[in-house]
């Protein structure tokens, strides 16, 4: 910083701490009007005040008379001789021409540079020892003694550590001869500062002085310059911060101080912008080189600056280095070897040319790998440089990225592997670091991994790649679509793979097949490796992978869906985890154990956000839609849906967009938006996306929309196509997609009962431990296609199935049909009974009319059947709230049961009693009830309003009521599963 814009913007502001000092110069010049001439030596470090110290002084000896000369040192002008002393003159109109006349250019020499003059009495080297000649001097202070004499005078010399050599020579001679003379002269300079040549130093030092030494200011001092500057007190810890970073320097104060109020005038914590960048450098620069290069040194270094680590690099003495350090710390930039500010230490590097800033770091990043430092912090480095010159780097960076990935950090990681792959140039390791960085940018964007799995496809059936990264690449074909070019990486993969990566090759195979519903490869002679994926489910299992094939297979118990929520849970690695995770939650789901699935997959998605893992929320949140469905929730489908949807585009989503938006579809299908779900149909999905299992749930959804709006041929082409995909490519996965009952309900509308009946036949024959609900479904329709007096009992065998596996919609319609049954064979009280258990069911109150095939809502009641419950003999109706007194738990299930018509042995079955048990229970309720037979049951539990059907007595059982289907919304679902 030169030093009229020091004073210039030192001027308006007010001295702190520094009242003792100025009274000291104001002494030293009373004496030297006396006749005594006086040396006082102003010191501190950079920034403490020295420059407006001198300029108080000056005025006030100006205001006395005096006469005035001041200079300025500079490290641009140390190589000019006498350029300090010809300043001096010129500040008090002194003539230079005897340096004119006396030093003269040596063109002998290059003096551009300055680095050879010549006197009138031979030349002078600055480059070497040789001072000024004594005519040279002599001639240089006359007209400085002769003002003197007229006058008290004041000679003021800032940063005169920075004065080139023949001008402190001649200060040296001038101090000689001003005992007696009227001179005062001020010097301020820095300590622990290495002049050119340590003798003149030690002259200067040994003249007769007085010494005045700046130090920062105080905590008090930082507090009352803050009050003059917000004009009231400011709070005690707010001083205390400005104190704690600047060290109490006030140049820096003052450059915070701008910086924080150059937006308004309300003062709070110091916030480093462009003044306080400008005062850092302006320190520097007004300092020696190596104080530069040392602050260079430390800022690269970071917290791993010390004093041996920073002479390392700099190639210098620890002591050297300590000196500097000691000098910059009195400054207040720096603490012991750290700066009290990151933003001193980021204008000192932004300083750099760019070139010079990514050698230093590139010195720093070998430094600190040999020294041992943590690979994160010499790849720090190596990110900082830009470039990586030595083998060494491309391990560490990609060390580094596995760990920044292991804590999350996706930004971080895939930052150190693009560097690495700029800077590889061996083609094999290029390979291997674009899959990790793809896998890395998998877990936010899917569609960013594209340019870097694309080129590798062909690769992958070769064998240039591992068999982690083959995997990485098949998985990008599959979420693309791209089949048949995994069928034949597959084929490759196995083929070249060495025993100890048989895993790998296994979820390969299972995430294609369970997940993508692609077919397992059929050349079994070309793939005799694959054994291991069967040989695997025969004994125990520890991944997730063979945990869940257990549960596909059909081994469906307690312990396994255990094993495999507690896989779930688990720190298993695997590149297709989330594949793996998606397949298992909908896998418990058709268990039968939705609200463990639920509970999992809500953990997983919290977990997933706090981590930050966008395509795991995404693909997760379609996860939770489907279970939401299956639970006959459909609000909450669609909610959930839609949120994944919005998560990520389409690009990213790939073939798996199918997901959510089926979904969707069905979701808005099942409560009447129509529109809605003609809408979301119009959304563009990929053609490939129908070579999966994804296009089959697209396609069922889109067939039940037809089917809701009247268009049953439509649906039924829909139906046959996922029939054809799914015995064709994933048969295995049938259990879980009920299209034969879909066919059947298109089937069904259309006329061809027969055709329907046959349909449902097959799908209810399916016993599979996930199709339960598939089964229901398949038993309802069924029910549809038969004569009312065969109806009930596949209705109440539906009814049993869909309160095991919760799915409360289903069930509402269930219910609704077996009324409508009812009310075709005349039995009014059962029909009403079962209206009402539909209307719960669905969330409402209100009973509810029989889907289509039964009793239309509108469709005028019997005379004789008893809408309005009448009263039957005996006492007045007993308020609900009196139920629990009048029949214990066990007496209303029997006793609903029987008013459904099952029998005392199918009812014994049902709540797990004897028979004997059920009829000593019927006994007592037809004594409270004042009935005489079950037949009197429908009629007398509709009067006493007891409707709650007694669930199976299962885990599945306590789950929470769900937001169901409104009332009203059921006709159309009627319409749309209807019989």
């Amino acid at each position: 910083m030169a030093s009229g814009v020091a004073i210039t913007g030192e001027v308006m502001v007010r001295l702190f701490e520094r009242h003792r000092e100025l009274e000291t110069l104001r002494d030293a010049f009373a004496e030297c009007v006396a006749g005594a001439g006086q040396l006082v030596i102003v010191t501190g470090g950079p920034g403490v005040g020295k420059t407006k110290l001198l300029h108080e002084f000056a005025n006030a000896a100006g205001k006395t008379g005096a006469g005035l000369l001041t200079t300025l040192g500079s490290p641009q002008k140390r190589a000019q001789p006498m350029s300090a002393i010809r300043e001096l003159l010129h500040s008090g109109e002194l003539p230079t021409d005897v340096l004119e006349g006396l030093l003269q250019p040596d063109t002998e020499v290059n003096s551009a540079s300055g680095a050879g003059y010549r006197t009138a009495s031979g030349r002078l080297d600055h480059g070497g020892t040789q001072y000024a000649p004594e005519t040279l001097l002599q001639a240089v202070s006359a007209p400085i003694l002769e003002l003197a004499r007229e006058r008290p005078l004041a000679i003021v010399i800032d940063d005169a550590h920075l004065l080139d050599t023949q001008s402190l020579q001649t200060l040296l001679y001038l101090l000689r001869r001003i005992r007696n003379k009227r001179i005062t002269v001020v010097c301020a300079g820095w300590e622990q500062c290495a002049l050119p040549n340590p003798l003149i130093h030690d002259g200067l030092s040994r003249q007769p002085h007085h010494r005045v030494r700046l130090a920062p200011l105080s905590e008090q001092g930082v507090a009352r310059m803050l009050a003059a500057q917000a004009n009231r007190s400011v709070p005690a810890e707010i001083s205390a911060t400005y104190h704690q970073v600047t060290g109490g320097n006030p140049m820096l104060m003052h450059a915070l101080l701008d910086d924080g109020t150059q937006f308004g005038t309300e003062l709070g914590e110091p916030v480093p912008s462009i003044a306080y960048r400008h005062a850092v450098l302006a320190f520097l620069y007004r300092g020696e080189p190596r104080h530069l290069s040392v602050a260079r040194a430390l800022a690269a270094l970071g917290d791993h600056a010390n004093a041996r680590t920073a002479a390392l690099l700099l190639s210098a003495g620890p002591d050297a280095v300590q000196v500097v350090v000691d000098v910059l710390s009195s400054t207040g930039l720096l603490d012991g070897y750290r700066f009290r500010l990151p933003a001193a230490a980021n204008a000192v590097l932004s300083d750099l040319d760019p070139r010079e800033r990514s050698q230093l770091h590139g010195r720093v990043a070998r430094l600190l790998y040999l020294d041992g430092a943590p690979a994160p912090v010499v790849t720090h480095h190596l990110m900082a440089a830009g470039r990586v010159d030595e083998p060494w780097g491309l391990s560490v960076l990609r060390l580094a990225s596995e760990q920044a990935l292991a804590a999350d950090d996706v930004e971080r990681s895939t930052g150190y592997l693009r560097l690495a792959l700029r800077e590889s140039a061996d083609e094999q390791e290029r390979h291997a670091l674009s899959t990790a960085l793809a896998r890395a940018e998998w877990r936010v964007n899917p569609a960013a991994v594209t340019p870097h799995l694309n080129p590798l496809h062909r690769r992958v059936l070769g064998d240039d790649l591992e068999a982690r990264d083959a995997a990485t690449v098949v998985r990008h074909m599959l979420w693309q679509g791209e089949t048949g070019l995994a069928d034949e990486a597959v084929t490759a993969l196995a083929a070249s793979l060495a025993p100890g990566d048989a895993h790998v090759l296994a979820e390969v195979e299972f995430v294609r097949h369970c997940f993508f519903g692609v077919p397992q490869v059929s050349h079994r002679s070309d793939l005799a490796k694959m054994a291991t994926l069967e040989q695997a489910t025969t004994g125990k299992v520890n991944t997730l992978w063979a945990t869940v094939a257990l549960l596909v297979g059909g081994n469906v118990s307690a312990a396994s869906v255990a094993q495999v929520t507690e896989a779930l849970y688990s720190d298993q690695v695997s590149d297709l985890k989330l594949e793996l995770t998606a397949t298992s939650l909908l896998v418990i789901a058709f268990t039968g154990q939705v609200q463990t699935a639920i509970e999992v997959c809500e953990a997983l998605l919290s977990d997933s956000v706090r981590r930050g893992w966008t395509t795991w929320q995404a693909l997760l949140l379609g996860i939770r839609a489907e279970i939401a469905l299956l639970q006959g929730d459909p609000g909450t489908a669609e909610a959930k849906a839609t949120e994944a949807l919005e998560l990520l585009h389409s690009q990213a989503w790939g073939v798996l967009i199918g997901l959510p938006l089926s979904t969707a579809i069905s979701a808005n299908t099942a409560m009447g938006r129509h529109e809605t779900a003609a809408q979301l149909l119009r959304r563009k999905v990929p053609d490939s996306m129908f070579n999966t299992s994804f296009g089959v749930q697209y396609l069922r959804a889109r067939g039940h929309h037809y089917l809701s709006t009247d268009r049953p041929f439509a649906a039924l082409n829909d139906f046959e196509t996922c029939g054809h995909l799914m015995r064709d490519r994933s048969p295995s996965l049938q259990p879980m997609v009920p299209w034969r009952t879909d066919l059947a309900q298109a089937n069904l509308r259309i006329g061809n009962t027969r055709v329907a009946k046959e349909l449902a036949e097959e799908q209810a024959g399916q016993r599979h431990p996930l199709g339960t609900r598939s089964r229901a479904i398949a038993l309802r329709v069924l029910a549809g296609t038969s004569q009312p007096r065969h109806r009930t009992a596949l209705l109440r065998e539906s009814i049993d199935l869909l309160q095991a596996c919760g799915d409360r919609l289903e069930l509402a319609l269930a219910f609704a049909d077996l009324s409508a049954t009812y009310y075709e064979l005349g039995d009014y009280a059962r029909a009403r009974l079962m209206e009402r258990q539909a209307a719960q069911e669905a969330g409402d109150g209100e009973p509810q009319a029989a889907a289509d095939g039964g009793t239309p809502q509108n469709e005028p009641v019997p005379a004789d059947s008893p809408a309005t419950p009448s009263p039957a003999a005996g006492p007045a109706a007993t308020p609900i709230a009196d139920l629990a007194s009048l029949l214990s738990d066990a007496e209303s299930r029997v006793a609903v049961l029987a008013a459904l018509g099952y029998t005392n042995r199918e009812i014994s079955g049902r709540i797990h009693v004897t028979v004997s048990t059920v009829e000593q229970h019927l006994t007592r309720v037809y004594r409270k009830l004042n009935v005489a037979s079950r037949t009197e049951l429908p009629s007398k539990l509709l009067e006493r309003q007891i409707t709650a059907l007694p669930e199976h007595q299962s885990a599945t059982n306590h789950r929470p009521r769900q937001r169901a289907v409104a009332t009203k919304e059921l006709p159309v679902l009627w319409r749309r599963l209807a019989l």
